[in-house]
């Protein structure tokens, strides 16, 4: 895929520009992902009393999934004409709506909601973003994501 220029992304604004590729969240990514965090809530990391729940099983820590998207977002979505590096420039709005079962598949999908020229170097945009969870008829997570891009 060519790069986008500063006129394509701003033609491009209110439309889907990537999908990402299937991520597996299974156990033990979720148990790592704990260790680091110094989140071991037994609906994380103990199956057999996380059967119990009201999951019926482990589920994936919100701020795993929320995680994902740096990596979902590198497989999905297209280059920036003359970037020199893009920072996460944080979210306006995040909701978990759905618990991610141990051993499910997400993917994101990223709608470009707008496009703002921060100064010569810099471009700022925003994702309306979603998680969707395969087979699942709810989302994991939706989020407004914005990226700061500087530009040579």
């Amino acid at each position: 895929m060519k790069s986008l220029t500063f006129n394509d992304l701003q033609a491009l604004t209110g439309t889907e520009i990537g999908v990402s590729d299937w991520i597996k969240v299974d156990q033990a990514m979720i148990d790592a992902f704990g260790t680091v965090t110094f989140d071991m809530q037994f609906i994380h990391t103990d199956p057999v009393q996380a059967k119990l729940s009201p999951f019926s099983g482990t589920i994936a820590h919100g701020f795993l999934t929320l995680s994902l998207l740096s990596s979902m977002a590198f497989s999905a979505m297209p280059k920036i004409e003359g970037t020199l590096a893009s920072l996460n420039y944080g979210f306006d709005k995040i909701r978990f709506l759905n618990p991610v079962p141990s051993g499910a598949r997400l993917r994101a999908r990223f709608t470009l909601t707008s496009v703002e020229c921060k100064s010569q170097d810099r471009l700022l945009l925003t994702n309306a973003t979603v998680v969707e969870i395969e087979d699942a008829g709810k989302p994991a997570l939706i989020a407004d994501w914005l990226t700061l891009y500087f530009l040579a």
